[in-house]
């Protein structure tokens, strides 16, 4: 895991570790991940991901997945805030030379 810099462990409840087992014994070890086909993963869970990303530890907003898929899944969510906060430059359209008067 890519813990360095991140604050997110000391974040975690002090009962992290029974929590992230009740939540691997409550989806049987199997990654819960779903393809966009409709497909669930089904490989062997060994990590608990947060549903929607945040300090929400409920066990309705934690999933079990198999380390590809929450790999997959951080990096997308990763990307996506670095896109809300990169600065748009919005360039002018430009005319095609027939149209210019």
């Amino acid at each position: 895991m890519a813990w360095q810099g991140s604050t997110r462990r000391s974040r975690l409840p002090k009962d992290w570790p029974r929590i992230r087992a009740r939540v691997l014994r409550r989806d049987k070890g199997v990654c819960q991940a779903v393809f966009s086909d409709g497909r669930l993963c089904g490989q062997p869970a060994t990590q608990v991901d947060h549903i929607v990303p945040g300090d929400d530890h409920r066990l309705a907003n934690l999933q079990a997945l198999c380390a590809w898929c929450h790999a997959r899944k951080s990096a997308s969510e990763g990307g996506a805030a670095a896109a809300r906060t990169r600065v748009r430059t919005d360039r002018p359209k430009p005319t095609h030379p027939a149209l210019e008067d």
